[in-house]
């Protein structure tokens, strides 16, 4: 059976089809996806409500499972009885199946509401859309419009969610229109795939990363050098793809190219022959003399929420829920740590602000490691709660950002990799060390996984909340430290 899912794969590449078809093993584990996975049920549910009163067509399960044929039977006789609204209604003509996600009866017909997390329209929604119009015209409906239901990225929650204004609808009748016309031929070439027992022969293209990221890419690249030009940094995607088409493909290849910046250049150079550590160290002092006693080193962690929990906030805003705080008051003093971790369910923006004022005195040097993003949600507190904006704004103007040195060059070596987020300098810095080695920790590894668990903790039993933030604090704590271990390697590279 084609699903809609299916279709859309197909549309993306054929080859992806088929493996997850055949070989779905092959596919990557993707905790980011299963996340997206987790909103969109989310939304889509919440959006069941938007225009009333409506009837699920998913109530068929059978032993906890969705029954296919009951379930378009049953949609057969509510559209047979004009109902309304009808969520999840499901045909299937031909061995081609879809749910529509809502189908509203209007203008004498039935109207496609396709429910999406996203905040804007994309072309995949039209192929999607147009999939379920061709599989409902032939099962007899008269499909009256082509809608997409998405995040209105500009609402802000009041005290009570109104669905109404978060959501938009989009009219798309004009990508339907494009689409429709190749649908029946798409149909027939991805039965033909799927008839096939060969594994397709396509080549790795800009496809694997539109719309979204393949899941088969490890496999389907599994034939690329270790390192080779899909590794460099910055590099954008077209031009990778440009250079791998050319035959430039493995770092050896790619020393001829002129075009490179230097830091690619660097990146090559160094993994080609290990040169040890690449030490400016004159760029490095000029960096450390805007550091000064006492020394704070913070991080934050953030949520982004598509449906917002608290008044005043917007769909997908960043959130801070959790800070650490390493410190030094004095040369050669004792490294100290303060940390706070709101209540999963509660607004949490009031406590930390205060929390930071707290912390951290006026006038002090505050280190973050990219530091726009604390900058930002620092002003943003700044902006929400006057009486505390002197302060924040007085800790956003003094922090100082740990990344510089190393994306201004001024230290590098092979085991970087061409990339200067904390998670590949620390482990450059120090190999060997299993206090920095984010894997030895319990439940939550980095910053996707904190963002997914806290809005969760709520609904956990007691003993498993207690887990759960202390995961949360370990991984938050191990942030701040990886950035005083990463000063004392800048310290240790001038001496």
């Amino acid at each position: 059976m084609l699903s809609k899912s299916k279709y859309c794969a197909f549309s993306q590449c054929p080859k992806r089809l088929w493996l997850q078809t055949y070989k779905p093993e092959l596919s990557e584990d993707n905790a980011a996806l299963d996340a997206r996975m987790e909103t969109g049920n989310e939304v889509g549910d919440l959006a069941m409500g938007l225009f009333g009163d409506f009837t699920e067509v998913t109530a068929c399960k059978e032993d906890g499972r969705l029954d296919l044929s009951k379930m378009i039977e049953y949609t057969r006789q509510l559209v047979a009885e004009n109902h309304p609204v009808i969520c999840e209604a499901s045909f299937s003509y031909e061995g081609n199946y879809c749910a529509v996600d809502i189908l509203r009866r209007e203008n004498g017909g039935y109207a496609i509401y396709e429910v999406k997390s996203a905040t804007h329209e994309a072309e995949i929604y039209g192929i999607d859309i147009a999939y379920q119009k061709y599989v409902l015209e032939h099962c007899g409906i008269t499909v009256t419009g082509t809608y997409l239901v998405c995040i209105n990225s500009d609402y802000v929650r009041g005290e009570e969610l109104d669905i109404g204004q978060l959501f938009k609808i989009i009219d798309m009748s004009n990508g339907v229109a494009l689409e429709a016309p190749l649908v029946e031929g798409q149909i027939k070439r991805a039965e033909e795939t799927l008839a096939k027992k060969e594994e397709p022969d396509y080549d790795i293209a800009e496809r694997c990363e539109e719309p979204y990221h393949c899941p088969f890419w490890a496999y389907c690249s599994r034939h690329l050098p270790e390192h080779s030009v899909f590794d460099l940094y910055r590099l954008p995607k077209k031009k990778k793809f440009d250079f791998y088409r050319k035959g430039i493909i493995s770092y050896a290849d790619a020393m001829a190219v002129p075009s490179l910046s230097d830091a690619q250049l660097r990146q090559i150079q160094f993994r080609l022959s290990d040169c040890g550590n690449y030490i400016d160290k004159g760029g490095i002092q000029d960096f450390l003399n805007t550091l000064s006693y006492p020394i704070y080193f913070l991080d934050f962690e953030t949520m982004q929420l598509a449906v917002p929990q608290f008044p005043g906030t917007k769909p997908y805003q960043q959130i801070p829920f959790q800070y650490s705080l390493h410190y030094i008051e004095k040369p050669g003093g004792e490294l100290k740590h303060k940390e706070f971790l709101a209540e999963s369910g509660a607004d949490p923006r009031r406590a930390i602000a205060e929390s930071l004022c707290r912390d951290i005195p006026m006038f002090t040097c505050v280190t973050a490691y990219n530091r726009g993003f604390e900058c930002g949600r620092i002003k943003e507190l700044a902006q929400l709660f006057p009486d505390l904006a002197p302060h924040l704004l007085n800790i956003r103007d003094n922090i100082q950002d740990l990344l510089t040195p190393f994306q201004a060059g001024y230290y590098y070596n092979r085991a970087m990799g061409g990339s200067f987020s904390i998670k590949s300098v620390l482990p450059a810095l120090f190999p060997d060390d299993p206090a920095l080695d984010y894997h030895n920790l319990e439940g939550v590894h980095n910053g996707s996984e904190a963002m997914d668990l806290f809005p969760r903790i709520q609904d956990l039993p007691p003993e498993e909340q207690a887990v759960a933030r202390k995961n949360l604090l370990e991984y938050c704590k191990l942030d701040t430290y990886a950035m005083v271990k990463v000063w004392e390697a800048l310290l240790a590279a001038v001496q």
